[in-house]
């Protein structure tokens, strides 16, 4: 192997599953989203349930703008790991936006 060819991209497919492991996963929470936001827009219109799909709509703005940034570093010739607090970030936001969406629903 030549020095250029160790400075170059990895050919292994890591980076483009782990790119497309990112979009699938928005693209689940944005469905959850939305149906929850349906489920609360339909109902009353009391304060709790504009209040809930408010912070719907922001944990969804929150995960979207991780997912997007881990994206682009993905795409970098050597990805640097996910940051612990990236990690913690997106893991709370996928929870929280499950809880929300649960108890909108019922």
């Amino acid at each position: 192997m030549t020095a250029s060819g160790r400075a170059g991209r990895d050919t292994g497919l890591q980076p483009e599953r782990t790119r497309l492991a990112w979009r699938r996963t928005t693209l689940a929470c944005s469905v959850t989203a939305v149906l929850a936001l349906r489920t609360a827009l339909r109902g009353s219109g009391s304060a709790v349930e504009v209040l809930g799909a408010a912070v719907i709509v922001l944990i969804w703005l929150l995960f979207l703008g991780i997912a997007h940034r881990r994206v682009r570093q993905l795409a970098a010739a050597r990805p640097p790991g996910l940051a612990p607090r990236a990690a913690l970030a997106a893991v709370a936001c996928t929870v929280a936006l499950s809880v929300f969406a649960v108890a909108v629903i019922f």
